[in-house]
């Protein structure tokens, strides 16, 4: 099976899990109560996969999907204002081609980036409990081994963080001890020409508080194609997932 029919069938089965059953419960309460400025929209109202281009190099890691962003759109981090932020700083790095993803058919195209979480349902409060984290994993450890060229890995607060190093420490990377510590900018190596590197999430609370901004933000992608060996002035490619 080739990359990109192994990441297409790994992100059917992540959009019919229902392994959850909190989880299940509220993010299909979510879809049909709606938020009024969403009220005829169609929320997505499942698991979200992950997205992006096959060969990447760049692996974008959040916490999990938002109640009325990607659970609605069926995108990650796309519909909700921790998007913006993040697409439009994607796309001044040359990483994605567009400012804004609308939803999970526009004509947006990632180069060299691929997008997931740790967590693939939105949980209440954005607090997955212990065991729905652990019924992720599986999927997040397949979608590593599909993205053989992954050289850096953004991992999008300190959840996201202490997990991805959590199972690639669990999966025979060699992680530091004692772990790292999250902080913005935070780099650990990962063997194998691997680097996790760490950054505050665009969330509403960080960047409307001046804790994240839109300059920090790409000092982090600047870092990352400085690890990854990527000059910042490639332009998009025309194939996406």
């Amino acid at each position: 099976m080739n990359r990109t029919a192994g990441l297409a069938a790994l992100n059917a089965d992540i959009a019919c899990c229902r392994h959850c059953p909190r989880l299940v419960a509220w993010r299909e309460r979510v879809a049909a109560e709606k938020r009024a400025a969403y009220a005829d929209n169609d929320y997505w109202g499942r698991p979200v996969p992950g997205f992006g281009d096959p060969d990447a190099w760049l692996l974008i890691v959040g916490l999990a999907p938002g109640a009325h962003g990607s659970n609605r759109t069926g995108r990650m981090f796309t519909g909700d204002r921790s998007g913006e932020w993040l697409y439009r700083t994607l796309h001044r790095a040359g990483l994605a081609s567009s400012v804004e993803s609308r939803a999970r058919d526009d004509d947006l195209v990632l180069r060299g980036t691929y997008i997931t979480a740790v967590v693939r349902c939105a949980p209440p409060g954005n607090r997955p409990e212990p065991a729905e984290w652990r019924n992720c994993r599986p999927y997040f450890e397949r979608e590593l081994a599909l993205l053989p060229n992954v050289r850096v890995i953004v991992a999008l607060g300190g959840y996201a963080f202490e997990r991805v190093l959590k199972i690639l420490a669990e999966t025979g990377r060699p992680i530091p001890k004692p772990s790292p510590r999250f902080g913005h900018g935070a780099e650990v190596p990962a063997g194998d020409r691997l680097t996790v590197l760490a950054s505050y999430h665009p969330s509403q609370q960080n960047t409307f508080t001046g804790k994240l901004t839109e300059a920090m933000l790409d000092g982090i992608w600047a870092r990352a194609k400085g690890l990854g060996g990527t000059s910042l002035s490639q332009s998009i490619s025309p194939g996406h997932m």
